[in-house]
């Protein structure tokens, strides 16, 4: 274990074989198992418990009571060597859980940037991209995917092997259960699909031009009575292209567990989630 300019609490443990970078706090009463790697300036507080085979990026802080890096809650897993890997400058707050994975090398891997708040689950082989925000209690079940910039809800369940595309907006207290296109907003027990997550694309500089593109995505996928694969084709051949129009093609045609709205979801008009937009300006 080295320990360069960092700062361990005298009742902090730290098995030997941690490999802990420079400036680096760990606070009272955390542990920290003697196969982790936690890299610069990352922050431990105290009582949380880090574990597994388990790599904190730069500059991520734990917060106390979290745990991260245990065994697996699925039965399927006789002991294979799994990890998982956190990237930089994350928030894993209170009491969060991040398990570790199954199946022999896989990883639960966790981008830069992302605020896991407090109560959060995330479980065996799922991944998280940059930027992602689960609030409070928002849980995710195995092999669940979450694109960039995705913001999920508190209190809001993850089906497994469901994805959540890039930049979508699910509202909190909702139930998943199939694949959440990119680029949209949505709330509800069962969900209601409510349009484009406009506010969010505005926010985050996409130009009117593409969100023009996306809309008529949408409509071709949700209200043109086509079938998937029709609408995806009248997309490639009727909307302009660009790589975030291309995205949603690619991501409708990807899913394997069906996308939300062709499951007998209702699909919402865009007006009715004005309150939702309203939140996310205040995000």
């Amino acid at each position: 274990m080295s320990s360069k300019k960092s700062f361990i609490h005298p009742t902090a443990v730290i098995e030997s074989g941690a490999q802990i970078g420079k400036n680096v706090t760990v606070e009272a009463y955390a542990v920290i198992k003697g196969t982790v790697t936690l890299e610069d300036h990352v922050v431990i507080k105290s009582h949380a418990y880090i574990d597994g085979h388990t790599t904190i990026g730069e500059g991520t802080i734990v917060w106390p009571s979290a745990s991260i890096g245990t065994k697996t809650q699925d039965l399927k897993y006789r002991g294979e060597k799994t990890f998982v890997e956190i990237g930089k400058n994350c928030e894993i707050r209170e009491f969060a859980t991040i398990n570790s994975s199954c199946q022999e090398n896989s990883v639960v891997r966790i981008g830069d940037n992302c605020l896991i708040m407090a109560y959060c689950h995330v479980a065996h082989n799922c991944e998280l991209g940059n930027r992602v925000i689960m609030a409070n209690n928002a849980n995710l079940a195995g092999h669940v995917i979450v694109e960039d910039f995705a913001i999920i809800g508190g209190m809001t369940p993850i089906h497994q092997f469901c994805r959540i595309g890039r930049n979508s907006m699910v509202g909190g207290f909702s139930r998943i259960t199939h694949d959440v296109p990119p680029y949209t907003i949505g709330a509800g027990a069962p969900y209601k699909l409510g349009g484009l997550n406009l506010v969010g694309l505005k926010r985050h500089g996409f130009p009117i031009e593409v969100r023009k593109g996306l809309t008529q995505a949408f409509r071709l996928t949700y209200r043109s009575g086509l079938r998937m694969e029709e609408a995806l084709k009248a997309i490639e051949s009727e909307v302009d292209e660009n790589p975030h129009v291309k995205h949603w093609v690619e991501f409708c045609r990807a899913s394997k567990r069906g996308l939300i709205g062709f499951q007998g979801v209702v699909v919402e008009p865009q007006e009715d989630f004005a309150e939702f937009e309203e939140l996310l300006e205040e995000v």
